[in-house]
């Protein structure tokens, strides 16, 4: 290691092939604690790399991208003092070179809140935003690369989101997602993920709604569900997640969100994704019913819509899907069950009764809680299905539940709704 910075600082014309050399020697984790503790080591190759020589630069930052992969903080430690000349250099040079010098930034920021908290007052934010409008691909993914670093930090949602929030990041970022998903590219998918970030810190949701969000991404579910199943890329499945948990938390902490998309497409748009996507990645399921649930727990819109699209036989074939399925189809069917007299006498009229059964001898006791819940706004509104489901032997599932401590007062209660006098369903 020693005799290979000797060459590079000789200055002879072997220099770029120790310089080379180096690089590869790089990719060891102990060469690269050898190389930082050797004195003016890291000063070397900031001397080349601050060169005019565009050989040397490259060959120099191809080094330093190798110091970054490091998990060790006297490697990272020794890095800081790059860090102003790595941001200096992305406005300009090489499309290659300022790839290196984003990606470098982003792995020195994952590792080290110390190299974080020097590119704040250097100025990451305003040079990010200037970069962000560049027109490669490769750029514009490493770009994407180290915000969704920095927006995952601990000190992100109070030092890194605000300083994000008052810059032209958020518009960008939406934009680029919304005109990046049919590609599914990697920039478009960092850039979802860095939106989800940013979403995820509460004080973003009102920045991002005037934006236009929540119109702009249902329309790319829109989009995206009409080439559904013809031409669906690879790697799609990592866009569509961010982009339906993006919607779902903005419903989640914005009452009065899913008036601004009354769309009743938008649940064909679900329903053909969880399709496309249930067999090979299972998890998207979890983030469509999610998204599914923010829709239907306060508007009787998607309720009604779910109903008068003849959808809830879809959304009943994914009870056993999993535990997290189950809890949630469950969740959804008790926010239509919530909406009233008229809801429920749907939901008794589909085939919901008879899948209800099963669930009831399952062993998990939330999945069974939320089945008891949905029993007991069905029998509360419409008082009719309760001797269907004594009918179908319900009565005696419910008995056996009286024995697990956590259910018995509610299957109790069930049982008591189930002998009462049947009265006359009364419509809201």
């Amino acid at each position: 290691v020693l005799e290979l910075l000797r060459g590079v600082q000789r200055g002879s014309e072997l220099r770029k092939i120790s310089l080379s050399r180096l690089r590869r020697a790089l990719q060891n984790k102990e060469t690269q604690q050898k190389f930082v503790r050797l004195d003016g080591s890291i000063r070397t190759l900031i001397g080349l790399f601050t060169s005019s020589l565009a050989d040397m630069q490259m060959e120099a930052a191809r080094c330093l991208h190798e110091l970054s992969h490091s998990s060790d903080p006297a490697v990272v430690e020794a890095c800081l003092p790059v860090t102003s000349y790595l941001l200096t250099y992305l406005s300009g040079h090489s499309v290659e070179f300022t790839e290196l010098c984003l990606y470098t930034l982003g792995n020195l920021a994952v590792e080290s809140e110390a190299v974080r908290k020097q590119l704040l007052p250097q100025g990451i934010i305003p040079v990010l935003a200037s970069c962000i409008q560049s027109p490669h691909e490769a750029v514009l993914e490493g770009l994407g690369y180290i915000l969704s670093q920095l927006l995952q930090a601990k000190e992100a949602p109070t030092e890194i989101i605000p300083l994000v929030l008052d810059s032209v990041l958020p518009k960008h970022i939406l934009r680029l997602v919304c005109s990046g998903l049919k590609a599914a590219t990697g920039a478009a998918v960092e850039f979802a993920w860095c939106l989800h970030y940013i979403v995820c810190s509460h004080a973003a949701d009102a920045a991002l709604l005037s934006l236009g969000a929540l119109p702009a991404l249902t329309s790319l579910l829109l989009d995206l569900a009409s080439e559904i199943p013809q031409n669906t890329p690879e790697g799609l499945e990592l866009l569509v997640c961010p982009v339906l948990r993006c919607l779902s938390n903005l419903l989640a902490e914005e009452t009065g969100c899913e008036g601004q998309i009354q769309d009743e497409r938008l649940l064909i748009a679900l329903f053909l994704i969880l399709q496309c996507f249930l067999q090979q990645h299972p998890f998207i399921v979890q983030e469509c019913l999610w998204l599914l649930n923010n829709l239907t727990a306060d508007e009787p819109f998607f309720c009604f819509a779910l109903l008068s699209l003849d959808l809830l036989p879809a959304l009943l074939q994914l009870l056993p899907c999993s535990q997290m399925a189950s809890v949630l189809v469950l969740t959804v069917l008790c926010n239509i069950a919530e909406k009233g007299p008229a809801y429920c006498q749907q939901l008794h009229w589909q085939p919901a009764l008879p899948l209800l059964l099963p669930t009831l001898t399952l062993p998990d006791p939330e999945v069974v809680g939320q089945c008891l819940e949905l029993l007991h706004l069905l029998f509360l509104h419409w008082p009719e299905a309760t001797a269907d489901f004594a009918r179908q032997g319900g009565h005696w599932a419910l008995e056996q539940l009286q024995s697990t401590p956590e259910l018995q007062e509610r299957a109790r209660a069930l049982l008591d709704m189930i002998r009462q006098p049947l009265g006359p369903s009364t419509f809201s």
